[in-house]
């Protein structure tokens, strides 16, 4: 499979896997931005994408920026195959600090992922479960 990358600026960062192992691209900042203490901001990577029809690409959190209070703020943030806009990363500051993205910096990945659509039929009825209706907490903690 390829991921069809387009620069929409000519000096940004293109997606790239750190290791042999990696699940997920590291997505790069295209910008500098000062995200304060609680706040969240958009930031660009400055590349556009194109998925093979049948693909989603996620946007998820890097664990290093985790650790400093940093994560994406509508994780995994799903992008479809038919988008063609920019790449960009909705980034939360829970920390009780400010926060500056550098350009160039690593500020998220994007992991690839085959999908299926399914057609809606309308039930009067779902089979049973042994869970049944059991929400929130209902499977317990331990």
């Amino acid at each position: 499979m390829v991921l069809k990358v387009k620069k929409l600026k000519e000096d940004v960062k293109l997606p790239v896997y750190s290791t042999d192992g990696s699940a997920g691209l590291d997505l790069f900042s295209a910008e500098e931005v000062e995200i304060p203490a609680g706040q969240w901001k958009l930031v660009g990577t400055g590349i556009s994408i194109e998925l093979p029809d049948g693909f989603e690409a996620q946007v998820r959190p890097r664990s290093g920026l985790a650790l400093k209070g940093i994560t994406v703020l509508n994780t995994p943030g799903t992008i479809d195959p038919d988008y063609r806009g920019e790449v960009k990363v909705i980034l939360f500051n829970v920390s009780d600090q400010n926060f500056k993205v550098e350009k160039g910096m690593k500020i998220a990945q994007l992991v690839i992922s085959k999908f299926e659509r399914v057609k809606v039929e309308v039930v009067d009825l779902l089979s049973d479960t042994k869970r049944g209706e059991g929400g929130f907490g209902s499977t317990g903690i331990f």
